[in-house]
């Protein structure tokens, strides 16, 4: 009809950031409901010693609403921890779960998941930063010459750059896929920012092979107070 308005289907801002809230929210209570339970413990306790501290100085009621938003910035950041540890559990197992977590760094490294992958689905991902070239590997025994050789492809494409190898796993000599985050952003940094240009560059042309990512949230950080 003639005069009628288009609704505006642009998204809101910050309705982005609420909808990864939400979706890391119905994680958690679906993962372990107990987690409710101990964000309003968190939250009551800070208030309540709000409260004593306040009846000390005379001014309970004051330091008591001082107490309100700090107990809830605890209770949040309670929640996020239950999110991550809900989110690394929804993901352990599946196929491509350390493709998934290593996408999940948001600064810092480029991921090419699955650049190699047997017939077993034994599979190595590659990621670049300035610690040099990451390689990880999932799967069973063969995943290790797997590693060897694509150890020894990287280093034609990028001779001299740093390589490094892991294993996702909780074996011996293996790194558990929630610490797989923490062990990449250790290491020492090699390349300076132009080499790491070039780096990627070169090894974008090497590709990888499509492969299924696992769904669902996977919080790196406390997500941004929905209330701002």
């Amino acid at each position: 009809m003639f005069g009628r308005k288009k609704k505006d289907k642009t998204p809101k801002a910050g309705g982005g950031q609420l909808q990864v809230v939400r979706d890391a929210f119905s994680l958690v209570r679906k993962e372990n409901p107990s987690a409710l339970a101990y964000m309003a413990l968190a939250f009551v306790a800070v208030f309540i010693l709000g409260i004593i501290l306040g009846s000390v100085l005379g001014h309970p009621i004051y330091f008591g609403i001082l107490f309100i938003p700090l107990g809830i910035l605890v209770a949040f950041f309670v929640f996020t921890r239950f999110a991550n540890s809900a989110a690394f559990g929804s993901i352990e197992g599946q196929l491509g779960a350390g493709a998934s977590v290593l996408m999940g760094i948001r600064k810092g490294f480029t991921t090419t998941p699955a650049v190699i992958v047997n017939k077993n689905q034994d599979m190595v991902h590659r990621s670049v930063g300035r610690c040099g070239v990451v390689l990880v590997g999932e799967g069973g025994f063969a995943v290790r010459q797997l590693l060897a050789d694509e150890h020894k492809k990287t280093e034609r494409y990028v001779p001299g750059v740093p390589v490094h190898e892991f294993i996702v796993g909780d074996e011996e000599g293996q790194v558990s896929i929630r610490k797989l985050q923490k062990k990449l952003k250790k290491l020492p940094k090699k390349l300076s920012p132009n080499q790491l240009r070039e780096v990627r560059a070169r090894l974008k042309a090497v590709g990888g092979m499509a492969m299924p990512i696992p769904k669902g949230p996977m919080p790196t950080r406390a997500p941004k107070n929905p209330g701002r």
